[in-house]
């Protein structure tokens, strides 16, 4: 009993703290963002409110039950959590119930389980798992391809249910990995052959080319070193090879709706009733909440649902619309301020599985962060993944509930961990 109290001393309330102000503001905002007079008690089950309410509640018995459990629970288990994960993703794809396009949600009556939410703190055990085993050295080729493979398994597996926005959150693992001792220019070449394929959508492939070969002879006479040459020219040969496969992928691989956001992003196209109406809408909201917002429950874009979406992927909408650059300016402030906190718990942590993890954590929180908030003031494309704690939605809330009380259970464990 001596030993379970001190476990639970070496909570990081702040963290939890974090959490709860998150979660609450998240669920008067759902409030806000549907809010009907023929239905205003807040704890009406038959609204969104009413029930992100009933999620909240049921979170609450999964922190209790993650708390109580083994901290080493977790660390032995890891990729049995995996397994179960994967099996549930490619069921779904056979027993799944289709919802707007999705094959990606359980049905049980009235209640849906969205497998691919849960994947993401399974994905993060396991590698956190693998990377810490005893003999796993990253710098080894075979330890990188196995990440790798950790990682793109649920995430193509998510991609066949047609959930591209969760899918492209597997992605942000690369962060962990960069912690763990992957080449900053490995890292950088990829930010950069993103920022080639933007602009090969952009300007014409020719003068792309051109600019990409004066760049290049440009760097080798300021630095004069022939040992240059060999890595610019392959860079470049990649290069030009992106360029000119980004019509295949925009055309072959792209589904007809992603690419039309993604014209209406880069402005090649204006459609304001179609695929640009979302993000019209959102901006309108926004830009309309001014410096102080409207007021609580005084958003008449979203009020009158002129926001697609407005309590679940467009959540920011509402904080924008109702509260303004003020309230926009703490919602950013408490994310950050959460990211910021489970670095440092990342940091503090004895147990390697423990600090992986906890990257992990850090790296899928900040993906959903930006993006979300990005497509809300188009600096990304609508590709439809909730905001953290803010967004309605039961398999949501439970997995980003769960992913953050695996990583305070495991810190409490830090000063039973020897090094």
């Amino acid at each position: 009993m001596r030993r379970q109290r001190s476990i639970f001393q070496n909570i990081d309330w702040i963290t939890v703290l974090l959490y709860f102000v998150m979660v609450i503001a998240g669920w008067l905002n759902i409030y806000a963002a549907v809010f009907n007079q023929q239905h205003d008690n807040i704890f009406d089950v038959t609204q969104n409110y009413g029930r992100q309410l009933m999620w909240i509640l049921t979170a609450l018995v999964l922190i209790v039950f993650v708390l109580v459990i083994d901290g080493k629970f977790f660390d032995a288990f890891a990729y049995v959590v995996y397994g179960v994960s994967i099996i549930s993703l490619i069921a779904v794809l056979f027993l799944g119930h289709e919802v707007a396009g999705s094959k990606s949600w359980f049905r049980f009556g009235s209640f849906g389980i969205q497998p691919a939410e849960f994947a993401k703190f399974a994905t993060a055990l396991a590698l956190a798992k693998y990377l810490s085993t005893m003999g796993i050295r990253f710098s080894e080729t075979r330890t990188k391809i196995t990440c790798v493979a950790m990682i793109v398994i649920p995430m193509l597996l998510i991609l066949l249910e047609n959930e591209t926005g969760v899918a492209l959150v597997f992605s942000s693992f690369v962060l962990v990995l960069y912690r763990e001792g992957l080449s900053g220019g490995l890292l950088l070449l990829g930010v950069l052959a993103v920022a080639l394929f933007i602009l090969s959508l952009v300007l014409p492939k020719m003068t792309l080319i051109i600019a990409l070969s004066i760049i290049a002879v440009v760097i080798l006479l300021l630095f004069r070193n022939k040992t240059l040459v060999l890595p610019i020219a392959g860079i470049l040969i990649l290069s030009v090879g992106v360029v000119f496969s980004v019509d295949y992928v925009f055309h072959n691989v792209l589904e007809k709706h992603q690419k039309k956001r993604i014209d209406v992003l880069l402005g090649k196209e204006t459609d304001l009733k179609g695929a640009g109406y979302n993000l019209n809408q959102s901006l309108i909201a926004i830009g309309s909440g001014g410096f102080s917002g409207k007021g609580y429950l005084q958003g008449t874009q979203t009020k009158f649902d002129f926001v697609p979406e407005q309590s679940t992927d467009f959540i920011f909408c509402t904080v924008g619309e109702e509260w303004g650059f003020i309230g926009s300016a703490v919602v950013i402030l408490l994310f950050l301020s959460l990211l910021f906190r489970i670095l440092i718990i990342a940091e503090r942590q004895k147990s390697n599985f423990a600090r992986i993890y906890a990257y992990g954590v850090a790296s899928i929180i900040f993906f959903h962060f930006m993006v979300n908030i990005g497509m809300t003031i188009g600096l990304m494309p609508v590709i439809g993944i909730p905001l953290p704690f803010f967004s309605y939605g039961g398999s949501s809330l439970w997995s980003f509930t769960i992913l953050l009380f695996i990583l305070i259970k495991l810190d409490s464990y830090r000063t039973f961990v020897l090094r």
